[in-house]
């Protein structure tokens, strides 16, 4: 399998993310390939630089130009035609890489993947799914960001493909899918989410479980939470401004208690840390494009790039997007024009 990287993505590359790729090398298959995006001029002299018998497994494509985090999407995109982003999203369109990752402007990643990858057949926006890890299991969230105007049909084939990752790769058998809303009841919600609402509930290979509330997805109550890109990305830095800042208060407690006892506790609170931390998971899925594509944080470190390269591989190996394509073309489930726009 080829997997190419963003080398010059995020807050903190090229350092940490060409030593996540040299850190993931010993973990691959012999006949696995990495394939660095960047300025050569940047990117050759570190990799000179590491130790590794393994170097021969990577190889660098230029791409001198670089796409901000804070640069228009698709203006940066039409301008910098030799950015890492737009380069990587060639290699995919080429068929020279089986996957693309990147830790670098979220709005330019789904962009160039979308424009460059096309949809998979039947898909009409691809979407972003992470996992939330929960005190009772992961729970995949999709859109997080790629969508932020919604239909109908949009939300219920994000149901669709979060079910399939939830399945294939996490290992539910039957996930049970939840529709964000403002209320439990069905009357809740605006139109989008009325009409979403029944489209999944149509479709009896769904295990819709109706609407739910914020409070749900930490709650156990559903595995698959659904919802327009807008609101996902706010629960995802919500979520992640929260857990950061209660783990400073019990931090700031235990040590105005007693240091001693803070001490005692340091290995406990270590391990919950890493439990719910978003860097084992790697990265987010973008689903329903035509190819395997992972968008990280954008303050991703070596490890979390390290776990997006395993997790690219996890899901290109297991056909997910053959998966989504054939229950798509299926499903009896079809959206009026009213839906559908």
């Amino acid at each position: 399998m080829r997997i190419a990287v963003d080398a010059m993505g995020g807050d903190n590359a090229p350092d940490e993310i060409i030593s996540g790729a040299m850190e993931s090398i010993s973990l691959l298959n012999e006949d696995d390939e990495l394939i660095l995006v960047g300025p050569e001029a940047v990117i050759k002299p570190r990799l000179s630089s590491l130790k590794s018998r393994n170097k021969g497994a990577i190889s660098v494509v230029d791409a001198p130009e670089i796409i901000g985090m804070d640069e228009a999407p698709i203006e940066s995109l039409r301008k910098k035609v030799k950015s890492s982003i737009a380069v990587m999203a060639k290699l995919a369109k080429n068929g020279h890489t089986d996957a693309v990752i990147s830790a670098g402007n979220t709005g330019a990643c789904v962009a160039a993947f979308q424009m460059r990858m096309r949809n998979l057949p039947g898909v009409n926006r691809p979407g972003i799914a992470v996992v939330f890890p929960t005190f009772e299991g992961p729970v995949t969230i999709c859109d997080v960001g790629a969508n932020i105007s919604c239909k109908p049909i949009n939300l219920y084939q994000y149901a669709v493909m979060a079910s399939m990752y939830s399945k294939h790769l996490l290992g539910i058998e039957k996930p049970r899918v939840g529709l964000m809303s403002i209320g439990a009841e069905d009357a809740k919600g605006n139109e989008v989410v009325k009409k979403a609402r029944e489209m999944m509930k149509s479709d009896p290979n769904i295990n819709f479980i109706g609407n739910i509330e914020g409070r749900d997805i930490f709650k156990g109550v559903c595995d698959v939470a659904v919802c327009e890109g807008f609101v996902g990305n706010v629960i995802l830095k919500l979520t992640e401004g929260l857990v950061d800042g209660l783990f400073k208060a019990i931090k700031h407690e235990l040590i105005a208690e007693k240091l001693q006892l803070a001490m005692k506790f340091k290995p406990v609170i270590a391990r919950i840390y890493k439990k719910y931390d978003y860097n084992e998971y790697g990265g987010a899925l973008l689903l329903g494009v035509n190819g395997t594509s992972l968008i990280c944080h954008g303050s991703s470190q070596s490890g979390t790039i390290k776990n997006a390269i395993l997790a690219s591989k996890k899901y290109y190996t297991n056909k997910i997007n053959e998966k989504i394509v054939e229950y798509l073309s299926s499903t009896s489930v079809k959206a009026s024009d009213e839906q559908a726009n």
